[in-house]
């Protein structure tokens, strides 16, 4: 839900406010902490079992 109007304009990461804003992913485009975290294939490590078979 982006409700912030300089989010809409030209996007969170761009806000001189960006640093201290509490509602920036409640408000703005920024998404989720839990999002951020993804797979544990971006760090370089596989998943037990992750691989493929041959």
């Amino acid at each position: 839900m982006t409700v912030c109007p300089i989010a809409i304009a030209v996007g969170c990461k761009k806000c001189p406010a960006y640093g201290v804003c509490p509602l920036k992913t409640v408000l703005g485009d920024e998404p989720p902490k839990s999002a951020d975290a993804g797979p544990a294939t971006k760090s370089g490590k596989e998943k037990p079992g992750a691989r493929k078979a041959k």
